[in-house]
């Protein structure tokens, strides 16, 4: 079901960056999926609140990683996937393999046919 949450988070993360605030409504719609269990509903909130909560950090620290590009131009779905991913890594409760890998799958699924390949890259330079 980890997978399913991270998906849950990145869903949330995604609208966050359009709004700029949190939606408490969307997260409790996500959290009351009968077949979440405590530990996948404290994976979303935990984690939603860690991004959001250190957006403008998270987002300072991608830009920094960014070669031709700039936060603003980025498609959407793929700068989602990456707020995620970096902070996934920062927690550091999980192999940077398996952080990159489903942030990969993210962008494959919500992204553009680039944005796999272009998340993984930018992703990579923050284990290297």
């Amino acid at each position: 079901m980890r997978r399913v949450s991270r998906e849950d988070v990145f869903k949330l993360v995604f609208e966050f960056t359009f709004l700029r605030e949190r939606n408490e409504s969307t997260l409790a719609l996500l959290l009351a999926d009968a077949e979440l269990d405590d530990a996948d509903r404290e994976y979303i909130r935990s984690t939603y609140d860690g991004v959001t909560g250190d957006f403008d950090r998270l987002t300072e620290k991608i830009a920094s990683k960014l070669e031709r590009y700039r936060v603003e131009r980025l498609y959407r779905p793929d700068y989602a996937v990456l707020l995620l991913g970096v902070y996934e890594l920062e927690r550091g409760d999980l192999p940077a393999s398996v952080v990159i890998n489903e942030a990969v799958t993210l962008a494959k699924k919500y992204g553009t046919d680039k944005s796999g390949g272009f998340v993984n890259g930018v992703l990579a330079k923050f284990v290297s």
